[in-house]
């Protein structure tokens, strides 16, 4: 029995030097910080200057647009990463299906060029 014991000794450290450092840094904040706050530090800002604007306001779609671009094309790098690491075992079926991947992604691509989705105006 104390030979399983001691297989799993370093996952114990380990758990206990990291609950240790979490401990710390939730705590840290609340003895170094500064605790008495002048009312320019209290005071509302959005992006340096004053708010002038309702939070609830309507944003264009195209805001939304980018977003769901920006993580469309994300995940083809998330998706290219491991593909390119077991290239040589995949073979040419592993090849042609990626293609097929990424000629669809391009197709998109091309769509949302063509529709102006990219273009700020």
């Amino acid at each position: 029995m104390t030979g399983l014991l001691a297989d799993y000794l370093p996952l114990i450290i380990f758990l206990g030097v990291s609950l240790f450092i979490a401990a710390a840094l939730l705590i840290a904040p609340f003895i170094v910080a500064y605790s008495s706050p002048d009312p320019e530090k209290l005071s509302a800002y959005e992006c340096g200057f004053n708010a002038f604007d309702d939070a609830r306001m309507k944003f264009d779609v195209r805001f939304y647009l980018v977003a769901i671009l920006f993580i469309i094309f994300d995940l083809e790098v998330a998706f290219l990463f491991p593909w390119a690491i077991t290239f040589g075992e995949l073979g040419w079926f592993g090849f042609w299906s990626m293609m097929i991947f990424l000629g669809v992604l391009t197709v998109g691509f091309v769509y949302e060029w063509r529709k102006g989705a990219l273009e700020w105006d």
